[in-house]
């Protein structure tokens, strides 16, 4: 006989294997007996690293800074700051704050670099910087008249305030209708296939947080005082130094997945979840699905999920319909309704490994390559005459992501896009074809010649929209948190654009409910929802 709680959680991402630990650290096994059914093969979800050929991508970028302690004493608890300079630092003379007795990033894998943020908006072939400054460069960029317009429209922005009923509206009382209409729109209608006015003002609430004109002149302000502000009080979308794995995001989170297999976590892979039964008004078991369509139920005490809500319910609803599922009913018509409703986008990002960059680095801030690379890690293609969203330089995010980080430039262009459209469809030999182009017709590489390598990856779910049924969301959340022992956490979990360390606050509030035997589950829901959460300490 054992008196152990056994929980079972759905999703080996950052959600899933944050719970996991949370549970079975500290002597943990002896009160828990957790197991993580997690769909694929790896580790990280959207946060994993695609290796390709000696070369690393990371899927969407993720910078490890969060205003939450909790979760940055987490993450160096796994991989240690480096102590010493790593390949770049020391070839470019870069100086950081090291870490006492960490570990060398040249002899030590296990490592969590220091990094610089560095991002630019690319608009009809000039640079701007991102988030929008008013630097010298910007008012150069746009021009004298271009300037005035869009000051004289932010003026009337301050005055005029629009109802924050979509995001059009949100963005353009932060921003005015000019620069709106420059930086935002065309953007965001690229990004989710919906105009700003179609989407929901939660979305930019979430995203932007506290940043707006004011928050920027306020920003540059502070930099000019002598004083150093910690990260914490700086608006999250204008932090510049982050940390960052030395192989990316997903050495994280199979480092994590090991310590806790260690630790006696049972972990498996290709288990993907088909079926959620319930006896009495709670979640009794699981069934899931091998590879091979072999099927396995799994019974348990607790339950986190960080599936995405449709699955979940589509999986109550499946229970409910089996005649082995005796107990189960089928989810409410009305919730399969909202939650087969909810929208995603999902994206694919094609890796190009090219000789060189057209691009100079204009700026003061030293770069590998020969002849040196632009410093960006993220470059924003902010202009509609492009399909690419976003371009990651990978060597800037870390020199171990790339073989030959001294003369070849990995690069992630990122598309938007829904599953099974045109350009999801596309071939790999076509879709690389089309990268390069655009590419080339940004003046970013010469041609086709340059490319050296590529490698094609495609996203599933990896951003849950606010429109369609998502205004519905409230009354699915009351539904869900109706099985007493079901906890939904996560980015896909609780259709949510959370951040990484959002994903795991929400892990560490369920595992906290659980071992406290807490039952409301507003903390769970609330994490990135406080504007507090996002603009003070």
């Amino acid at each position: 006989m054992t008196d152990k709680q056994s929980v079972v959680i759905i999703g080996g991402g950052p959600a899933g294997l944050t719970a996991a630990w949370e549970l079975i650290k500290d002597g943990g096994a002896d009160k828990y007996d957790v197991t993580v059914l997690e769909g694929t093969r790896e580790f990280g979800g959207i946060s994993r690293t695609v290796k390709h050929n000696g070369n690393r991508m990371d899927i969407g970028g993720h910078r490890f800074f969060s205003k939450d302690e909790r979760i940055m004493d987490w993450w160096k608890t796994v991989l240690p700051l480096q102590g010493a300079p790593s390949y770049d630092d020391k070839k470019l003379g870069r100086d950081h704050d090291m870490e006492p007795g960490g570990p060398d990033p040249e002899t030590e894998d296990k490592v969590m670099l220091k990094r610089h943020r560095v991002s630019r908006i690319f608009w009809n072939r000039h640079f701007f910087d991102y988030p929008i400054s008013l630097s010298p460069n910007t008012l150069k960029a746009m021009g004298f008249k271009l300037t005035m317009v869009a000051g004289f429209s932010y003026l009337k922005s301050m005055f005029h305030k629009l109802p924050e009923d979509n995001l059009e509206n949100f963005y353009i009382n932060r921003f005015g209708r000019k620069l709106y209409s420059m930086f935002f729109e065309g953007y965001t209608e690229k990004l989710w296939g919906r105009h700003p006015s179609q989407i929901s003002a939660d979305w930019g609430a979430q995203r932007v947080k506290g940043l707006s004109i004011m928050g920027v002149l306020k920003n540059a302000f502070q930099k000019l005082l002598p004083k150093k502000r910690s990260n914490a009080e700086v608006e999250t979308s204008l932090i510049e130094e982050f940390w960052y794995p030395k192989y990316g995001p997903g050495q994280l989170w199979e480092t994590v997945e090991s310590n806790c297999e260690a630790a006696g976590v049972k972990v498996l892979t290709d288990a993907r979840v088909v079926e959620v039964r319930q006896t009495d008004g709670a979640v009794s078991s699981v069934v899931y699905e091998d590879s091979e369509g072999n099927r396995t139920e799994l019974s348990g005490d607790q339950f986190i999920s960080s599936m995405p809500v449709k699955d979940l319910v589509n999986a109550i609803d499946a229970a409910g319909a089996d005649p082995e599922a005796v107990d189960s009913k089928p989810a409410p018509a009305d919730m399969t309704e909202v939650a087969n409703g909810l929208p995603y986008r999902d994206f694919v990002t094609v890796g190009l490994l090219v000789k060189h960059l057209k691009l100079k680095n204009t700026t003061s801030i030293p770069t590998l390559g020969n002849p040196p690379i632009v410093p960006d890690c993220w470059i924003y293609v902010q202009d509609p005459g492009y399909k690419v969203g976003r371009l990651q330089i990978f060597n800037n995010w870390s020199p171990y992501l790339v073989k030959d980080v001294d003369d070849t430039v990995w690069i992630g262009l990122e598309y938007f896009c829904e599953e099974g459209d045109s350009f999801w469809n596309m071939s790999e030999e076509d879709v690389t074809k089309f990268a390069i182009s655009e590419l080339t017709r940004m003046r970013v590489i010469n041609g086709p010649d340059e490319v050296i390598d590529s490698h094609r990856e495609r996203v599933r779910k990896a951003y849950p929209a606010y429109f369609d049924t998502y205004e519905h969301m409230d009354e699915l959340i009351e539904y869900l948190d109706g099985f007493g022992n079901l906890y939904c956490v996560g980015r896909n979990g609780q259709h949510r654009y959370n951040n990484m360390d959002h994903s795991m606050a929400t892990a560490m509030e369920a595992v906290g409910n659980i071992k406290t035997g807490k039952t409301s589950k507003k903390n769970v829901w609330s994490v990135n929802t406080e504007k507090s959460y996002h603009e003070e300490k």
